[in-house]
């Protein structure tokens, strides 16, 4: 197999993370992409993924998967026990359900407010994701105010259960996980009183899987290092 990303952003984050959570990352061949050159939007990419996004697994068949939930929900289950997005019809339903709060309370917005309400990731790739039109800075300020508040929602979750989606490590603890990682890149803090949510993420950051080698997080590395 392999994984088409780049390390350092939220989306190959949640795959790579995955893969550690199921121990595959010694079967998988990770192959760059110029994400900052805009790679990723030029044609042959394109071929494999349309949508123009990372990541992308490429299966030995040929077949390429993209969408981190698919591509995770395939990782989860080669072995025939899933442990990352549910096992009985109840538990599925409530990752999946939980993994999609994640993105669109907390992920999404972020990604709006980081393209459209800061410089972004440079000339390159920002010319497919900030057209120049009126209001495009008070839209980011709107849907990073979104993400606050959705980790405000979050914290109410986590005074009840230790993880997202109820008593076990899933795919939803992934998705927000990254989402908050991409929070801190983007200048946006977890509001006052976010106790629970703070707490959970330290948990989570010191699971093997969420760590490389070195010891640090798997992202944002590089939206760090650009200053961002």
């Amino acid at each position: 197999m392999k994984i088409h990303d780049r390390p350092g952003f939220p989306n190959p984050a949640r795959i790579r993370i995955a893969l550690a959570e199921k121990g595959l990352d010694a079967r998988v061949e990770f192959v760059p992409v110029d994400l900052i050159g805009a790679e990723h939007k030029q044609p042959a990419f394109l071929a494999k993924n349309p949508s123009g996004v990372l990541p992308v697994l490429e299966l030995d068949d040929g077949s390429f998967i993209s969408e981190s939930t698919a591509i995770t929900e395939y990782l989860d289950n080669l072995d025939g026990q899933p442990t990352l997005t549910g096992r009985t019809p109840r538990e599925k339903a409530m990752v999946h359900m939980m993994q999609r709060r994640a993105e669109a309370y907390v992920l999404d917005p972020v990604g709006l407010y980081f393209h459209h309400a800061t410089p972004g990731l440079g000339s390159a790739l920002q010319a497919f994701k900030s057209p120049d039109w009126d209001g495009r800075a008070e839209m980011g300020r709107r849907e990073g105010a979104k993400a606050v508040a959705g980790m405000t929602y979050f914290n109410g979750v986590l005074k009840d259960a230790p993880f997202v989606a109820g008593d076990s490590f899933s795919m939803a603890d992934i998705t927000l996980f990254a989402g908050l990682m991409f929070a801190d890149a983007a200048g946006l803090a977890a509001p006052a009183g976010s106790s629970a949510l703070l707490q959970w993420r330290e948990r989570v950051a010191q699971r093997p899987s969420v760590k490389n080698r070195s010891g640090q997080a798997f992202l944002p590395v590089d939206l760090k290092r650009m200053g961002f």
